[in-house]
């Protein structure tokens, strides 16, 4: 059993260069008309640069079954579902391999922690919305969309997982405030502050999110073996990276970018700078393939190892299915 579940986490680590095309109605994200948007389109040379980002993610069958689903969902809880924006699509591409619902409640808390993010880049007072969160209070429409998602997602998890996801919460919160001082003060992170800080504004707990959307959970254990948590923290930063790529037109005057830290710091040009940028993502790509390599299934019992493997799964196929939406989605329109 643990050789077959191995088998299978190898398949994904491994670059296919007969991937199928994408499917009838599917653009092809590096194909499409007029070229990727914005600086968006510095980042499909990763895909010629790094094996395990080269074949384009499969687009779950499912895939407007799951946008109606969150359209549902957001107008239920008041919050809106912008089809162009689309985090139906990369919920669909990071977990095609799993069931509807599963992509449907990934796409459900994306759609959440976005809205988030724009909550928090209109200031500091905005703060006080993490504060409603951690209270339990209902009153603003991400709180409500909260309660609705939280009620749904811990119930079919322990004591411990929601200890976990509380504290990931935390951790967001305390970043977020930590960035609106920074950006209070006209302070830019240096490049040794800045990853830990990212992988926390990015909101550490989506990470955690994986688990109850494909109904498994990591053994309490497993969060502090070092192959773990380098391939949670390889994938974090990765995706938040290309995300500082792909985001910085559209966030001129802000110094929460790596983009901006790595110009800052090392005295480079903007276009110097995305390519240092890419070229520590095409490193962290790397680090996240040798440490799914190295966690320890057989030390877990058939089922354990099963549902690890789905989770590493999950995260593996997370930055190229980022990329794509990050090319495709209007957020990153170039402005």
């Amino acid at each position: 059993m643990i050789a077959t579940v191995r088998t299978a986490l190898r398949s994904v680590l491994q670059w296919n260069p007969l991937a199928p095309a994408p499917r009838a109605g599917e653009a092809d994200p590096r194909r499409a008309e007029g070229g990727p948007r914005g600086g968006a389109s510095a980042l499909m040379t990763l895909t010629e640069r790094v094996p395990a980002l080269a074949a384009p993610c499969r687009m779950h069958p499912s895939v407007y079954a799951i946008e109606a689903a969150v359209i549902d969902w957001a107008r239920r809880t008041g919050l809106e579902a912008d089809p162009g924006v689309g985090f139906h699509r990369i919920a669909g591409r990071a977990l095609a391999e799993f069931d509807a619902a599963a992509a449907a409640l990934f796409a459900q808390w994306l759609t959440w922690l976005f809205h988030l993010d724009d909550e928090m880049d209109e200031g500091p007072a905005r703060l006080e919305i993490f504060q409603g969160l951690l209270e339990g209070r209902a009153a603003h429409p991400l709180e409500a969309a909260f309660a609705d998602l939280w009620r749904v997602t811990s119930a079919r998890m322990s004591d411990h997982w929601r200890a976990r996801f509380a504290a990931n919460l935390r951790r967001h919160h305390d970043a977020c405030r930590a960035q609106a001082a920074n950006r209070a003060a006209g302070r830019v992170p240096t490049l040794r502050q800045y990853p830990a800080l990212r992988r926390a504004t990015v909101g550490p707990y989506v990470f955690d999110l994986v688990e109850p959307c494909l109904r498994v959970e990591a053994p309490a254990w497993l969060q502090g073996c070092e192959a773990w948590r380098e391939l949670v923290d390889a994938c974090n930063d990765v995706t938040a990276w290309c995300n500082d790529v792909a985001s910085r037109a559209k966030e001129r005057g802000d110094g929460h970018n790596l983009v901006v830290v790595a110009a800052a710091e090392l005295g480079l040009a903007e276009p110097e700078a995305v390519a240092w940028v890419l070229d520590r993502i095409a490193e962290r790509c790397q680090d996240m393939t040798r440490a799914a390599r190295r966690l320890p299934l057989d030390e877990l019992g058939p089922r354990a190892a099963r549902d690890v493997s789905k989770v590493a799964c999950a995260y593996l196929a997370a930055p190229r299915a980022h990329i794509d939406w990050l090319v495709e989605s209007t957020r990153y329109a170039h402005r």
